[in-house]
């Protein structure tokens, strides 16, 4: 099970997706990566199928552009982020239990590289709106 703390070096959604942008930073010009929290990852259980969006692909801030599948049920991926998918983590979509095991590290799912911002929470936001540590 992983550790449900809430790293503060990234921005969250509602949604539970993180982007590895500091809170109240402006947008890089570089590659962000997108990840799913570990609250996510422990509601959802054993991940058997990920599946995310092409590289060089335009995701849209919101708007599903992928799934995770658990033995449970399928959750669909918001980006946090709108912009040009520049990579995915083949290592997760080839292992999915990456994700639940290593939600903000190994586990990540894709970056993007950045036009726009959904609406981003704090890690300290994120934590209050689920009842866990941040």
């Amino acid at each position: 099970m992983p550790d449900t703390t809430i790293p503060d070096d990234r921005s969250y959604t509602a949604d539970h997706e993180w982007v590895l942008i500091s809170p109240g930073a402006p947008l890089p010009d570089a590659p962000v990566r997108i990840g799913i929290t570990a609250v996510a990852a422990e509601s959802l259980g054993d991940l058997v199928f990920v599946d995310l969006p092409e590289v060089d692909s335009l995701v849209v801030a919101g708007e599903s552009c992928g799934e995770v599948e658990s033995t449970k049920t399928v959750s669909e991926l918001y980006p946090p982020v709108s912009g040009r998918v520049t990579v995915v983590n083949s290592a997760a979509v080839e292992d999915p239990t990456l994700v639940t095991s290593d939600p903000y590290g190994e586990g990540w799912l894709f970056a993007v590289l950045p036009t726009d911002t959904a609406e981003l929470l704090t890690a300290a936001e994120y934590a209050d709106k689920n009842g866990v540590s941040a």
